[in-house]
C-alpha cells in the first residue's frame, strides 16, 4: 500500500508546472465556490436566526403601511400570547448615504425581553431604558464606526425628516455567531413624541408587532386568531412566523440567490473539465508504462487505483488548500461588505460541500483516462511513443 501511494505521488509531480497550474486552478475554484455559497448562507442568515416561538404581525397590504398602537392591547388578550412588543423601521442616514445599517424604533423593555439573544450588560440596559434619547448598537456596528458609550450619534431622517441626535448607552453582542450585531435600536417613544409635534397623522403608529407564543406548534392557530381579530378593520393584519417573515425578504431577491447557486456549481464543472484534461494528458504520456505493467501481470484494478489515486490526491490536497484560503478571503469580503451581510462566515456545510466537490472533481477527472488505460490492448500501448 505504501509503495502504491509513493508511486501515485511520484506520477503526480512528474510535470511540476502542469500539476502546479492545475492545483492553482482547483484552489481558485474552491475559494470561489466557498465564497458564493457563503453569500447564499448570508442571504438566509436572518431567517436562520429566528425563533419558532415568535410571530410577526404587520399590515396585510404592505409593510409600507403601519398599524395603530392600540392594536397591542387587543392582541395581548389572546390566550397563548405570552409577550408582545413592537418596532418601526427608521431609515436614517449616518453622515453619508453609503453608511447603511438597520435602525429600529422599539419599546426597549419588552423588545429586549423578547430577544434574549441580544446580550447587554445590566448597567447599559438600565441606562438605555431610562434615557429616551438613548440608543444601543451591535458590537460590529460600534466597531465599524468607532463608537464608544456616551457618544452622540447624529442621523439625518429620510422616512422621518429632520435631524436626529442619539446618545449611545449600550453595545450588545450576539448570543450566537448567527446573531445580527449590526442593528441600531432607539426608543419608539422618542420617535412618537416628535411625530406628534411635526406630523401628527403619522404618530401612534408602529411598523410591526412582535409576539411571543406559549408553544411553537400553535403558531398557525394563534396567527389566525390575531388576524381574525382585525378582520374588516381599516388596517387588517397578516401574522406569520418570524422565519416566514424573514424569508419574505429573501423571496424578493430569489432570482439572484438562484443565480449565485447556479454559478457556484458552474465553477466546479469548469475546473472539473480542466482537471479531466490534465489527467487525460498524463495517461496518454504514460500509455507505454501502463501497457508494460499490464504485460507483466498487473491487473486493471491496480492501474485504476494508480490513476484514480493520483487524481484524488491532486484534487483533495488542492481542495483543502482552497478551503483554508477561503477563510481569510471571507474575512476580507466581510470587511468590504460592512453591514450589508451582518453574518458572513464560512459554514460547516460549505466546508463539507467544498470537500465533496474536491472529491467529485478528482473522481470525474479520472473516469475517461482510467477507462482508456484499462481497455486499450497491450500491443497498442507498447507501440506508443508516449
Amino acid at each position: 500500500m505504501l509503495l502504491f501511494l509513493r508511486l501515485a505521488f511520484r506520477n503526480l509531480f512528474r510535470h511540476k508546472l502542469r500539476t502546479g497550474l492545475t492545483a492553482l486552478g482547483i484552489v481558485i475554484a474552491i475559494i470561489a465556490f466557498a465564497l458564493l455559497r457563503t453569500v447564499v448562507d448570508a442571504w438566509y442568515a436572518g431567517a436562520e436566526a429566528t425563533s419558532a416561538n415568535r410571530l410577526i404581525t404587520r399590515n396585510a397590504i404592505s409593510l409600507m403601511f403601519p398599524l395603530p398602537i392600540s392594536y397591542g392591547n387587543r392582541i395581548r388578550q389572546i390566550e397563548g400570547i405570552t409577550g408582545l412588543s413592537y418596532s418601526n423601521w427608521f431609515g436614517g442616514v449616518y453622515i453619508d448615504e453609503r453608511n447603511f445599517f438597520p435602525q429600529f424604533a422599539i419599546e426597549p423593555k419588552t423588545y429586549l425581553e423578547l430577544y434574549p439573544e441580544f446580550i447587554l450588560p445590566e448597567a447599559e440596559k438600565s441606562a438605555f431604558i431610562k434615557d429616551r434619547k438613548g440608543v444601543i448598537a451591535g458590537r460590529k456596528l460600534a466597531e465599524k464606526y468607532g463608537w464608544k458609550i456616551g457618544d452622540v450619534i447624529p442621523l439625518r431622517g429620510t422616512i422621518y425628516s429632520g435631524s436626529w441626535s442619539f446618545v449611545l448607552r449600550g453595545i450588545y453582542r450576539g448570543a450566537e455567531k448567527k446573531t445580527d450585531e449590526t442593528i441600531f435600536f432607539f426608543h419608539w417613544d422618542n420617535l412618537n413624541e416628535t411625530l406628534k409635534k411635526t406630523d401628527s397623522s403619522r404618530a401612534e403608529r408602529v411598523g410591526v408587532y412582535i409576539l411571543r407564543i406559549d408553544r411553537a406548534e400553535r403558531a398557525a392557530e394563534l396567527s389566525e386568531a390575531v388576524d381574525r381579530l382585525f378582520e374588516n378593520s381599516l388596517a387588517e393584519t397578516l401574522t406569520e412566523t418570524e422565519k416566514a417573515f424573514q424569508l419574505g425578504f429573501v423571496a424578493m431577491t430569489e432570482a439572484i440567490v438562484v443565480a449565485i447557486k447556479i454559478v457556484s456549481f458552474v465553477v466546479i464543472a469548469i475546473i472539473m473539465a480542466v482537471m479531466a484534461n490534465t489527467m487525460a494528458m498524463s495517461a496518454r504520456e504514460r500509455q507505454r508504462e501502463y501497457a508494460t505493467l499490464k504485460a507483466v501481470g498487473f491487473g486493471s484494478r491496480y492501474l485504476l487505483g494508480l490513476i484514480v489515486g493520483e487524481s484524488l490526491a491532486l484534487s483533495i490536497i488542492s481542495g483543502i488548500l482552497g478551503i483554508l484560503a477561503a477563510f481569510p478571503a471571507t474575512d476580507f469580503l466581510a470587511a468590504k461588505f460592512g453591514t450589508l451581510f451582518p453574518v458572513f462566515e464560512v459554514s460547516a456545510q460549505t466546508i463539507e460541500l467544498a470537500l465533496l466537490a474536491s472529491c467529485l472533481i478528482g473522481l470525474a477527472a479520472a473516469v475517461f483516462p482510467a477507462w482508456r488505460v484499462i481497455t486499450f490492448p497491450v500491443s497498442e500501448g507498447l507501440r506508443s511513443i508516449g
